[in-house]
């Protein structure tokens, strides 16, 4: 998974700016550390880029807009397959007239 290295960049500068100035001086290399920390916890996390939740949604979109279009088309074809039955028993009802 990959992470907006801005977003954790500014949730680690926030931690940082958090801690008191003479904490930090004696911590050195919080910012990193707090970086991994943060990458680790993260990582372990099922999130998704906002890059690929666009794809996602843009792929759901196409497929709802397909569906809609065969469910379109399928009622097209049972409603001529109806008519299509309905004139063949009107033709069978009036030839076995015919013929009796």
């Amino acid at each position: 998974m990959v992470i907006d290295p801005k977003k954790l960049e500014e949730i680690a500068n926030k931690v940082v700016d958090s801690i008191p100035p003479g904490v930090k001086q004696m911590a050195e290399g919080v910012d990193a550390k707090v970086k991994q920390a943060l990458q680790h916890q993260l990582s372990r996390l099922d999130f998704v880029s906002r890059e690929e939740f666009d794809v996602q949604t843009s792929v759901l979109q196409r497929t709802r807009e397909k569906l809609i279009t065969l469910e379109a088309r399928l009622d097209e074809l049972e409603k001529a397959k109806s008519i299509s039955s309905a004139e063949t028993n009107d033709t069978k009802v009036l030839e076995s007239k015919d013929n009796a």
